[in-house]
Formats: structure tokens, sequence, C-alpha cells
């Protein structure tokens, strides 16, 4: 069972960037898929960042420019850094991953590519 919890979470202002935090308790960290993934009030949980064992990564078209999702193999933590964040950024942020084998090879956007989640950070931008 793998562990994950979030952190870096809060309020801010528009145009503000926050810094989130994922630690993980993987043993082969490097080998897992990892995601970062948002999920506002009504609406469907949806990728917002993802990256693979090589270190590739994919962006939703709403956050490219503006966040950047990196990782630390030394300290198994998923990091995704928020820059000129908007009202509609606010939501509840999840970090997410899977082992499929030795190595990922591609990074997964779907929720369904993912069995194990965090418990969340709540991120709010006010005009």
């Amino acid at each position: 069972q793998v562990q994950l919890v979030e952190s870096g979470g809060g309020s801010v202002q528009a145009g503000g960037s926050l810094r989130l935090s994922c630690a993980t308790s993987a043993y082969t960290f490097r080998s897992y898929c990892l995601g970062w993934f948002r999920q506002a009030p009504g609406k469907e949980r949806e990728g917002v960042a993802a990256v693979d064992s090589d270190g590739l990564t994919r962006y939703a078209d709403s956050v490219k420019g503006r966040f950047t999702i990196s990782k630390d193999n030394a300290k198994n933590t998923l990091y995704l850094q928020m820059s000129s964040l908007r009202p509609e950024d606010t939501a509840m942020y999840y970090c997410a991953a899977r082992w499929y084998g030795r190595v990922c090879k591609g990074p997964r956007f779907s929720p369904s590519d993912y069995n194990y989640w965090g418990q969340g950070t709540q991120v709010t931008v006010s005009s």
C-alpha cells in the first residue's frame, strides 16, 4: 500500500503562486506514474499534470505555461509549482500514483489510470 500526503495548499489572490508537495511511501518511487488532479465543487476530477519515469510531462491546456510538475526521486516527493493563479484554479488538488512495472512510459492523464490517491489539499484563488 502506497501512502500519499499532499501539502502546500492555501488561499491566494489572483496572480499569486503556490507550491504543492506530495510525499509518498512508494518504495520504487522512480518507477511510478505520477500525476496531479483537481476537483472543483460540482465538477468531475480532471487531470492537471502528469510525469513518467523519464521525466516526460503532460499538462492540461488550461495550466500550460503556468504550472510545472516535478519530482525528487531521492525524497520520494512530487511537486506542483503553480504560478499566475486564477480564480478558476480554485479546487481540491490531489496527487496520484500507480505502478505499472519497472518503468512508467508516458505520463498518464486519466483518473482511472491511478489507484493510489492522497487526501487532497485545498487551493482557493480570489479575484
